[in-house]
Formats: C-alpha cells, sequence, structure tokens
C-alpha cells in the first residue's frame, strides 16, 4: 500500500457528522475515515481506501479534511488507525493538534 499527500486535484470529501465519518466517491468506490468525538478530541479509529483507488492521496485528503475539522473546532486529534499515525509522522509539523 502506498501512501502519498494530497492530489493536486483533492476528491470532493463529505462530512457526514450523523455518521461520524468523512466519505468520497471516486470513479465509483467509496473510502471514508471513521472518527469519536469525546471531549474535544477527535479519535480517528479507520480510514478505509478500496484498493482500486489506493495510491491516489484519497487517504490522505480525507486525514487533511479531518484535520481541517478538529482545527477549525479548536479540538485534538487522536490518530488511532494507523494510516492516520503514519500522516503524523511524516507531518511533524502537526504536532500541535494531537491531544
Amino acid at each position: 500500500m502506498r501512501h502519498t499527500d494530497p492530489p493536486h486535484e483533492a476528491p470532493d470529501i463529505r462530512h457526514e457528522s450523523a455518521q461520524s465519518r468523512f466519505a468520497t466517491t471516486v470513479d465509483g468506490h467509496e473510502a471514508e475515515l471513521v472518527y469519536q468525538l469525546r471531549d474535544g478530541v477527535v479519535r480517528i479509529v479507520h480510514t478505509g481506501v478500496p484498493q482500486a483507488i489506493g495510491g491516489r492521496g484519497v487517504a490522505a485528503a480525507l486525514v487533511q479534511k479531518a484535520l481541517d475539522f478538529a482545527r477549525a473546532e479548536g479540538y485534538k486529534v487522536r490518530p488511532d488507525c494507523a494510516y492516520a499515525a503514519q500522516y503524523f509522522q511524516r507531518h511533524p509539523e502537526l504536532g500541535a493538534l494531537l491531544g
């Protein structure tokens, strides 16, 4: 599995707050980031991208959208899924968001 930063043309990502997730559809395949919000912390619990659309930066775009949401709301982030944890390792400038 390749991990890349968001593509030049980021997919259209929906925030489905009632389901606690961010989602997008690319070439007919749905990708998602699932989170839990508790005590001012956005806990990223799952990032799923079908293999058919992998390697295009979709997971990175989903994580970035979740981080934008957390930052805008004044929340901290806890990356509990492996992909989100790796994203934070590749972007140490985001360390202030960790909580």
